[in-house]
């Protein structure tokens, strides 16, 4: 059976101690001073929530923009007509089209990371559902991917907007930059993301909200950050 690490990755791996609670700026700098690969790995969230997912007045959805992007090119596509196409192309938008695009996906082309709608263009994304909302592309008025204010949500996705979505075990994932960023730069991304989704708390939802916060790289053993910090 083939080797999946190496020695780096286990000397790390025996480094963490899954008991331990980190203060959130030393959880980072615990993550990049121990490393195990060669590539900019990224860093990742994953938050433990206080509802019952099987409750529809318990749905956590959201996005935020990060402080200090993703350290990755978003190619956007926009769905749109009329003035809307040159006010996306713009604002930077990759791809910009209705019909034409719709046809491309169809045929299984997917060179693209989000997917921006403006209303009257909903007929057209809407037969394409079953292959952009099993990818997390689908385009949403909750996250403000279908808007009239294409300019406005393009800038946003460019810039290092992240959406989230509780899943059906309560837990919401999302990455939250690079580990070659600056540990300044990851904690504020961090703080904001878990203001966002701090915000987001349904109001039927009783008691701790955000119940366990866990960092990891890419390839990394998670984190956890203690209590206090969880209540950013």
């Amino acid at each position: 059976m083939r080797k999946l690490h190496g020695k780096k990755w286990n000397a790390s791996r025996a480094k963490t101690d899954k008991t331990k609670e980190y203060p959130l700026t030393e959880a980072v700098e615990f993550l990049k001073a121990n490393s195990a690969v060669k590539f900019d790995e990224t860093l990742n969230v994953a938050v433990n929530l206080g509802i019952d997912p099987k409750k529809s007045d318990q749905n956590v959805r959201g996005a935020v923009v990060l402080p200090h992007g993703l350290g990755k090119t978003v190619r956007v596509l926009v769905f749109a007509q009329g003035p809307k196409v040159q006010e996306a192309k713009d604002a930077g938008a990759d791809h910009v089209g209705g019909d034409d695009l719709a046809e491309k996906i169809t045929g299984g082309w997917l060179e693209f990371d989000a997917c921006i709608a403006t209303p009257d263009m909903m007929k057209v994304v809407g037969k394409l559902g079953k292959i952009l909302g099993t990818r997390g592309l689908m385009p949403n008025p909750k996250v403000g991917t279908v808007t009239m204010d294409v300019a406005k949500a393009v800038k946003e996705l460019k810039r290092g907007k992240v959406e989230f979505r509780a899943e059906k075990g309560g837990i919401v994932h999302a990455p939250l930059g690079k580990m070659s960023f600056e540990a300044p730069k990851l904690v504020e991304n961090v703080k904001t993301f878990l203001d966002a989704l701090s915000k987001a708390k349904p109001s039927s939802a009783k008691g701790a909200f955000l119940k366990k916060v866990t960092l990891s790289s890419t390839m990394g053993q998670g984190v956890k950050l203690t209590t206090q910090e969880a209540k950013v």
